[in-house]
């Protein structure tokens, strides 16, 4: 069993056969009615397609305008390129510790963590529940901080029935095959801040930055876009866009199920007292990307021993994530201790992803509790 799939049918098909058959297949029409689904669904005024959520994160801390000197404050547990995004632009990240409840940043030590160089939060949305945003902003908004929301896991997670990635100043969006909605790759900033949404699209395109002025040389064939930022090549193609729109589609049947399955993991696991159940934060508005579970006894070696139970069961699991701190790179040039971040490397050393993912049955669901069950009480 697959920890998950994507759930693709006949209308990628044919969303495919048109864009081929209509010969656009780079960044053009198909992308810009992607892009235009993101926005409505997410109630932001501009929503740009890129590369994937790592593009996205790079183009944020781009279009904010952070470089060398600055620092970003980035939870201690999470997908790697949360950090990397500081890192990409000079700025320096600042890891801080999180709630084992929600698996999200800790809103204490985000304000411990506040100095005169923070320039930026990196609010991360981990498996599809938002993270505490009402404090977050407050502790941005009182200090002249940014906010990035990461939320790689979140396409249609809600906090406080808003939708994050317009809670924030940008947001940042994943269409990876493990995300309730796939492109394949692919990614997406979104914001409702003119400023950066003109910066985000001359960056994610070479550094573009419109046509000349038409007072030097009139406008003709011969025109050519004037390009005065340094940028990159990130963008969409139409092709992957495709993808998206047939899957914007299905997206409230494909997140409805996603809660159905995880409300029904949350009790038939109501018994087994050695798993913390991922009950946590703003449950309403969680959207489950992933069903995180975490091992109460036993740490990381016994963590491991019921993973590798059931996978001799064939059921496919995985860790949460990292605890990005005590990662080569991260470990080699900054030398964080690890005892700085002990929820991070509790919830790295303890959790299990369980397979979650479109048509799955009960009786996937069931044969995969009542294995889980057995491996921890040790039977064969």
């Amino acid at each position: 069993m697959n920890i998950t799939e994507p759930s693709f049918d006949e209308n990628e098909i044919a969303l495919l056969r048109e864009c081929l058959s209509s010969k656009w297949v780079t960044q053009g029409p198909m992308t810009e009615r992607f892009e235009k689904l993101l926005a409505t669904r997410h109630q932001v005024k501009h929503a740009m397609a890129c590369t994937s959520c790592t593009a996205a994160l790079h183009l944020a801390t781009l279009a904010l305008q952070l470089g060398p000197g600055d620092e970003v404050i980035v939870p201690a547990f999470t997908w790697v390129t949360s950090a990397h995004c500081a890192e990409y632009v000079g700025a320096k990240p600042v890891f801080v510790d999180i709630d084992l409840s929600t698996f999200n940043i800790d809103p204490r030590e985000l304000e411990a963590a506040i100095t005169p160089r923070t320039k930026a939060i990196v609010a991360v949305h981990l498996f599809g529940l938002s993270a505490p945003m009402d404090e977050i902003m407050a502790i941005a908004r009182a200090r002249g901080v940014a906010v990035i929301e990461d939320a790689a896991c979140a396409i249609g997670t809600t906090y406080k029935g808003r939708l994050v990635g317009s809670i924030g100043d940008v947001g940042c969006f994943s269409f990876h095959p493990r995300k309730a909605v796939t492109t394949g790759e692919g990614g997406a900033v979104t914001t409702n801040r003119d400023d950066l949404a003109v910066r985000v699209r001359s960056q994610r395109n070479h550094g573009a930055t419109g046509a000349p002025d038409a007072s030097d040389e009139p406008h003709g064939p011969w025109t050519m876009a004037t390009f005065d930022n340094l940028g990159f090549n990130l963008r969409l193609s139409d092709i992957q866009a495709a993808v998206g729109v047939a899957q914007m589609g299905k997206l409230d049947n494909l997140l409805s199920e996603r809660r159905r399955l995880a409300d029904r993991y949350s009790e038939l696991l109501s018994k087994m007292n050695s798993i913390a159940r991922p009950l946590g934060g703003d449950v309403e508005g969680h959207t489950y990307q992933s069903y995180v579970i975490r091992v109460l006894d036993g740490g990381r070696k016994r963590r491991n021993e019921l993973m590798t139970a059931l996978a001799a069961e064939n059921i496919q699991t995985r860790p949460g994530t990292h605890a990005v701190h005590r990662l080569g790179y991260y470990a080699d040039k900054y030398r964080w201790r690890a005892e700085q971040f002990p929820n991070a490397i509790l919830a790295e050393d303890t959790t299990i992803t369980l397979p979650i993912f479109p048509k799955m049955s009960n009786e996937d669901q069931d044969r995969v509790v009542d294995f889980l069950d057995k491996a921890c009480r040790g039977s064969s």
